[in-house]
């Protein structure tokens, strides 16, 4: 697990000691980990990390309501097959081009059959993300891939993963997930993190950030977070947004001014932004950041 932390701690992603052995397990007892938490708390991120550090092909799918089996698994590539047929069908009966048309090289292969049928010394890692936003039905098709592996082209037949893929499944948890789907999982919760880690990853990422500036702004966006009336709370990429945006307008600490010019990178909705300039928040902001 030492060896995780560093290897991640290399990428640029500061992990605490639940999320190293969430996927430390999840690696070596080679099950999928469920990742659920609130937008911006970083599930997706640390999926591409893992992916960097191990070397690994990142396959991902995004999911959305009516996802099934045609967008996951395989689609045929009709054009190509139906300039095949013209060009055979002077010289061969149907019953011989038949085999043809249905080759693999007419395959389009999609998220679940790309990771079965990944090859190479390292095993893909599939990326399922926001599984909440598909439909149950979609989960069902998903117990029975998470089986076993593999996926059947009714055509071609049935292929399976030589090496099981490792698979990352995320929820922002709009919905609640059947408990087939969590029985077959690890399970990781991922919330805001602590000003002190937040601070830890500004320092990461925006190094060039002074120190006052990077305390104000994690100071301001944990007292945002803390604002029940906000429709989207601001995540992490947007305290990384925020300090940079401040950066590339000179500013070098976080005063009415700058937050007034800035609100944008934290408010992701009208709502948000309207009512907070009309609550003049940049006044309490600025202060309250200022005297720490």
């Amino acid at each position: 697990m030492e060896e995780l932390e560093q290897l991640m701690s290399k990428s640029g992603y500061i992990a605490d000691h639940e999320i190293l052995t969430a996927v430390f397990l999840s690696l070596s007892l080679k099950k999928p980990l469920l990742i659920e938490g609130e937008p911006g708390c970083g599930k997706t991120e640390l999926a591409k990390v893992i992916s960097r550090v191990l070397s690994s092909e990142l396959i991902r799918l995004q999911c959305y309501e009516g996802l099934d089996a045609r967008s996951t698994i395989y689609e045929w590539d009709y054009l190509r097959q139906l300039l095949k047929i013209r060009m055979e069908e002077q010289r061969k009966s149907s019953d011989q081009i038949e085999p043809e048309v249905f080759a693999e090289r007419f395959l389009l292969k999609r998220p679940l059959l790309k990771a079965v049928m990944a090859k190479g010394p390292t095993p893909p890692l599939l990326l399922i993300d926001e599984i909440d936003r598909a439909d149950e039905e979609f989960e069902g098709l998903l117990l029975e891939f998470l089986g076993e592996f593999q996926v059947t082209v009714p055509e071609l037949g049935t292929f399976r993963a030589a090496t099981p893929p490792i698979v990352i499944i995320t929820s922002n948890r709009t919905r609640e997930l059947g408990d087939g789907l969590r029985r077959r999982c690890l399970y990781l919760y991922l919330s805001y993190p602590s000003a002190e880690k937040e601070l830890r990853i500004v320092r990461e990422k925006v190094p060039m950030a002074s120190e006052r500036l990077t305390q104000q702004v994690v100071a301001a966006i944990s007292k945002l977070r803390r604002d029940d009336s906000m429709i989207k709370k601001p995540g992490i990429q947007e305290t990384l947004d925020w300090v940079a945006a401040l950066l590339a307008l000179g500013k070098t600490e976080l005063d009415r001014d700058a937050v007034a010019e800035t609100l944008g990178c934290v408010a992701k909705s009208s709502d948000d932004l309207i009512r907070l300039r009309s609550e003049n928040v940049e006044r309490p902001v600025a202060e309250k950041t200022a005297r720490r």
